[in-house]
């Protein structure tokens, strides 16, 4: 991989990188379709750093999730470049449609699962080099000029949500460095969230219709997100691990 746009030879200093850009703040709305509002989030200048007044998380509404679509994986895959060939084993997965049913009742829940945005990351604890890392507005990142592929932040993480590119990338996009032999995941879109956007796959959903998932800052009590889980509540996957996730589920108890 090439290293020209970066001062490698510097100790790491995950705010000082391009792709982290800056703090964000002030919320506004913007109307992309009629009766479909989604919320801009207007960002900081790039040079403020990155704080933790701010907590990115994402809320999953799974009964509003639909088992045939799938606009939240193609978004993110036409977003980040990411190619795969039929192999579950072996191609990027960012993120993933889970089916679960409930062996009692039979019922069949269907909802989009990738990195959990953890406050305490097993990722981050294992990782030999610092590749793995948490930024103070809580969400977690693979730095692709540190990661070895030692993969052991594949093993720690309890959802799966990391993959390892086996193969050479031809035309990466400027926005998501990837390169062959390093771990990639979700980045909850960060240069887009930095500079005012939301998620691709919060995007995708909205103009899906579905409305299933919810993007903001669940510091601020009066965010969308933080609202939506005052009224109905969420839940963690694997609550029990202490982890403190990111992303919450609604419709999965």
């Amino acid at each position: 991989m090439s290293c020209k746009s970066c001062d490698c030879n510097q100790p790491a200093q995950p705010e000082r990188r391009s792709f982290l850009g800056g703090s964000v703040s002030v919320i506004a709305s913007m109307t992309i379709l009629p009766g479909l509002v989604l919320h801009e989030v207007k960002a900081k200048p790039d040079d403020q750093r990155i704080s933790d007044k701010n907590r990115w998380g994402i809320l999953i509404d799974t009964r509003k999730c639909t088992t045939e679509c799938d606009a939240c994986v193609t978004a993110c895959h036409n977003k980040h470049g990411i190619e795969t060939h039929g192999r579950p084993d072996k191609d990027p997965q960012w993120i993933r449609k889970l089916k679960v049913e409930d062996p009692l009742t039979r019922k069949v829940s269907s909802f989009p699962i990738m990195c959990q945005h953890c406050e305490h990351p097993p990722c981050a604890d294992v990782c030999p080099t610092g590749a793995s890392f948490r930024r103070e507005d809580g969400i977690v990142l693979v730095d692709r000029h540190l990661c070895i592929g030692c993969r052991y932040c594949m093993m720690a993480c309890p959802y799966k949500a990391r993959s390892f590119l086996h193969e050479e990338t031809e035309n990466p996009l400027p926005h998501t460095p990837r390169g062959k032999g390093t771990v990639e995941s979700c980045n909850m879109c960060v240069y887009t969230v930095d500079k005012g956007g939301i998620p691709a796959c919060v995007e995708a959903c909205k103009l899906e219709g579905h409305q299933a998932m919810i993007f903001g800052d669940l510091n601020d009590p009066e965010s969308e997100i933080s609202q939506a889980l005052l009224r109905e509540g969420g839940q963690q996957i694997r609550e029990d691990l202490g982890l403190n996730t990111g992303v919450r589920y609604q419709g999965i108890n």
